[in-house]
């Protein structure tokens, strides 16, 4: 993270963790948030073959994103497997990546191997950071920065970067450094500062996946709803895994699935779900988790579709804390 950021975020009386700034409980029902969002980073693609050099490792059309659009992507092993998930977007002729800042350093890496002879390169994209702002007064909050909110999977540029609509009232500012300390004081005035597990606890309630450093190489995407959110086209041209991501979509009923759950425990990404059917066998994961209070937290868990009509699924072992399934925004059968 920017050193200049990190000092400022203190300054505003954010943990050292970032998880949240005063008292999390009050955070996670605060009704309009902004949040700075230090465990996302970005990748910055360049070149006039950016977009096409990109549409060929994705899951998702990339040379089809308009100018102002913003689309989920994920990136796979050869087998299907996500190794990230991404926001992508336009400015100008270049595209912006947003994915987990645990993963961004080996991806951008990796990512780099496959350019070859293409006209592309990529970049650490630290020279931005990346705000969220969430709740019927963000378009207000907005509009006080002189800008006015973009249509959903939309973005709009505003001095120092962009605003980038991800969910119903909810957007995300990927800016530089000056612009975004001066714009915090006024997203202030229309929004309580937040942290990560605020904005987390949204992105579980918009059934929002998001691909880490503990659940890489665990999911096709289908697993986790990709193609719910629009983060699978399947009619783009080949790319890593995409015989078996297709092969899965057509060839009968997804045995797995992402769900939404509360349960009255701390949990995290990556941590193993059991049933009554499968015994000591794991049969899913967790996929993202925010607390909802000291001790209860809500999830999207990946499970066994079997697991989850028979009714009974518990956290960590066969005897651990009980799920109780909540309702996604979209269907997901």
């Amino acid at each position: 993270m920017n050193q200049e950021w990190h000092d400022f975020l203190s300054q505003q009386g954010f943990a050292d963790d970032f998880e949240h700034c005063g008292n999390l409980v009050a955070e996670a029902k605060a009704p309009t948030l902004i949040s700075p969002l230090v465990d996302s980073a970005l990748i910055r693609a360049t070149g006039e073959d950016n977009a096409a050099f990109l549409h060929n490792l994705m899951t998702n059309d990339v040379t089809g994103i308009p100018a102002d659009g913003v689309r989920y992507a994920g990136f796979c092993t050869p087998k299907g497997r996500l190794l990230a998930s991404f926001q992508i977007w336009h400015e100008g002729p270049d595209l912006w990546l947003q994915l987990a800042a645990d993963i961004q350093p080996a991806m951008l890496k990796k990512l780099s191997m496959y350019i070859l002879r293409r006209k592309a390169k990529l970049h650490d994209g630290a020279d931005r950071v990346l705000i969220g702002l969430a709740g019927p007064q963000a378009a207000a909050a907005l509009q006080a920065l002189g800008a006015s909110a973009p249509e959903l999977n939309k973005t709009t540029t505003i001095p120092g970067g962009q605003v980038i609509a991800v969910a119903q009232d909810r957007y995300v500012l990927a800016l530089d450094l000056a612009a975004a300390q001066a714009a915090w004081p006024v997203l202030k005035q229309h929004a309580t500062p937040a942290g990560l597990n605020a904005w987390r606890l949204r992105d579980i309630a918009d059934g929002l996946p998001r691909v880490v450093a503990a659940t890489q190489e665990q999911f096709i995407p289908q697993m986790v709803n990709f193609e719910a959110v629009g983060g699978v086209s399947f009619k783009k041209g080949c790319y890593p895994g995409q015989e078996i991501v297709a092969r899965t979509q057509y060839l009968g009923k997804i045995k797995r699935r992402m769900y939404r759950v509360s349960v009255d425990a701390v949990t995290t990404a990556g941590a193993d779900l059991y049933a009554p059917e499968t015994g000591e066998q794991s049969c899913g994961n967790v996929v993202i988790a925010a607390q909802t209070s000291t001790a209860a937290s809500e999830a999207l868990v990946v499970l066994q579709a079997s697991t989850v009509e028979a009714g009974e699924v518990h956290l960590g072992s066969p005897s651990g804390p009980r799920l109780n399934f909540l309702p996604l925004p979209y269907a997901n059968s």
